[in-house]
C-alpha cells in the first residue's frame, strides 16, 4: 500500500448538474486519508453560479488542489502522478467526445486520458437528453477503454423527501465505485412487508 493519500480527481464541466461536482466535493473533503484535485472549466464557473450562487471561489476552497484548466503541465497530467481515479461532475457531451477521441485539448480532458491510459477508474457523470447518435457512440468508445458512464438520474425506491437526499444519493453511488467508505446514504435492505412469493 503507498504511503501517500488516496487522490481523487474532480472536474466540473459546463453541463447542467453543477451540484453533483459540488456535493461530491463537499463530501469528499470530510473523508480521512482523502485528497482531492479540482479542475473547473471555464464554462462551469457560469453553470455554477446560475445553479447553485456559488463563486468559483467557494467551489476551489472545497478542494485540497486546484488546477487551471488550460494548465496541461500540471501533475494530473502525467501517468506519473498517482491518483486512484478521476471523476467528471457533471460531464458536457463536448468533454465526452473529447475523452472519446483522446484529443487532450485541454487538463480535464488529458487528465481523463492519463487515468485511462493507466487503467485507474474514470466516471463520468454525462448530462444531456435525449442523446443523439454521436453521443451513444462517444459513451461506447469510453465504456470500451475502461471508463464508466454514469448519467446522474435520481432513483425513488428510497422514496427521497428532497432534492439534496436525490443527489446525495447519486453522488454517493460514485464514492462507491472508488471502494471508499462513506455514511452518505443508507443501504438497500431490500423491500420491506413483501412477502417471498410474491415475486
Amino acid at each position: 500500500m503507498p504511503d501517500r493519500p488516496r487522490r481523487i480527481i474532480v472536474a466540473i464541466t459546463g453541463a447542467t448538474g453543477a451540484v453533483y461536482g459540488v456535493r461530491l466535493l463537499q463530501h469528499l473533503q470530510h473523508l480521512p486519508g482523502l485528497e482531492t484535485h479540482l479542475i473547473v472549466s471555464e464554462a462551469a464557473v457560469l453553470t455554477l453560479h446560475q445553479e447553485t450562487g456559488l463563486q468559483r471561489r467557494e467551489v476551489e476552497a472545497l478542494a485540497h488542489l486546484v488546477h487551471k484548466v488550460r494548465d496541461v503541465g500540471a501533475s494530473i497530467a502525467s501517468g506519473s502522478f498517482q491518483s486512484d481515479g478521476m471523476v467528471i461532475a457533471p460531464c458536457s457531451m463536448k468533454t465526452l467526445a473529447s475523452v472519446a477521441h483522446g484529443l487532450s485539448d485541454n487538463l480535464i480532458a488529458r487528465a481523463a486520458d492519463v487515468v485511462l491510459k493507466e487503467r485507474r477508474r474514470l466516471v463520468l457523470m454525462v448530462r444531456e437528453t435525449p442523446f443523439n447518435l454521436a453521443h451513444l457512440r462517444n459513451m461506447t468508445a469510453v465504456t470500451e477503454m475502461g471508463g464508466i458512464i454514469f448519467p446522474p438520474l435520481p432513483s425513488f425506491y428510497h422514496n427521497p423527501q428532497s432534492i439534496e437526499e436525490m443527489v446525495d444519493h447519486t453522488v454517493a453511488r460514485v464514492i462507491d465505485l472508488f471502494g471508499i467508505e462513506h455514511a452518505l446514504a443508507p443501504r438497500w435492505a431490500g423491500l420491506k412487508g413483501q412477502a417471498a412469493g410474491d415475486a
